[in-house]
């Protein structure tokens, strides 16, 4: 089978899959596309993935923590250098920095549980519709301009994951009069991504930027079309709270408490099907009136 020939999940699972050059250094590959930056979540993902296989032992992911630094180039490899920082009794502790052509792009820093019991509570997961009630992306942007761009079309065949909006989509300024700072998303991969659980985490860490600073955009501009923004990650977090799989329909909950100084913050709830409260994250975005470019 060619990469032409896999299916989405089996590409992104293809990503995830670094090489081990060194005990503790790996090389990952970035897809050689019409970006103007490595995507982030690839950079989170593959990061996460060099932790963890540098662990030992049944202790999932629990929490993560990252900076992105400068943004990385597309079509060149990234090497990824893990630092064992800790190995206690329940919790192992990684540092990961991500170099590529001798520049660091990306810190994360990972912890890992061993599982125990004790409290238990969580929020309820809010009402929406079911995802098979909701039209995905690629169809909603074709069903509003009549047929969907080439760029778009070209992204929706190689898109890992099918994203459905809880809300429809605002196209014009005037849509968004009152609309408050929050976006809801139904996900999964699309395809099994087998059933190694570092995978999952790994493979939801890479969706987890994907539509999360959406929360921040949607009092100023719409979400498709024109932009009147560049737009960066600057930091991302994670916490773990339950296993999961992100090839079954998760719900992405975003809101953006607050947007001044050009950033902006956004924090999001991740639930599965059955409601669990399964992921949180939260992330500060870089947004700057589109002009002439600069350096972060």
């Amino acid at each position: 089978m060619t990469l032409n020939e896999a299916t989405p999940a089996e590409r992104l699972v293809d990503l995830l899959g670094l090489e081990r050059i060194e005990l503790d250094i790996f090389r990952g590959q970035s897809p050689d596309e019409s970006l103007q930056r490595v995507f982030g979540g690839q950079v989170a993902g593959q990061a996460l993935v060099a932790a963890g296989r540098t662990t030992e032992g049944d202790r999932p992911v629990h929490s993560l923590h990252a900076y992105f630094l400068r943004p990385g180039k597309p079509g060149i490899p990234i090497v990824y250098q893990v630092e064992r920082v800790r190995d206690g009794r329940s919790f192992t502790t990684r540092r990961v920095v991500a170099v590529q052509q001798g520049r660091t792009i990306f810190h994360l820093t990972a912890s890992f549980h061993q599982p125990e019991t004790g409290i238990e509570h969580q929020l309820a997961m809010p009402a929406v519709p079911d995802p098979e009630d909701l039209p995905k992306l690629a169809d909603e942007i074709r069903a509003r301009l009549g047929v969907l761009p080439e760029p778009l079309e070209r992204m929706a065949r190689r898109q890992a994951f099918d994203i459905r909006y809880v809300d429809r989509l605002r196209w014009d300024v005037q849509e968004l009069q009152g609309a408050e700072p929050r976006s809801g998303v139904w996900m999964r991969a699309i395809g099994s991504l087998g059933d190694d659980p570092l995978v999952h985490t790994c493979a939801l860490t890479y969706a987890s930027d994907m539509t999360l600073l959406d929360a921040v955009r949607i009092p100023v501009e719409p979400l498709w079309g024109q932009r009147g923004f560049d737009m960066a990650s600057l930091d991302h977090a994670m916490w773990f709270h339950r296993p999961f799989r992100a090839d079954e329909w998760f719900l992405y909950e975003q809101e953006s408490p607050i947007a001044t100084g050009a950033r902006g913050l956004a924090r999001g709830q991740i639930y599965d099907r059955s409601g669990q409260l399964i992921v949180s994250v939260m992330q500060e975005g870089l947004f700057r009136h589109l002009g002439p470019r600069r350096n972060a």
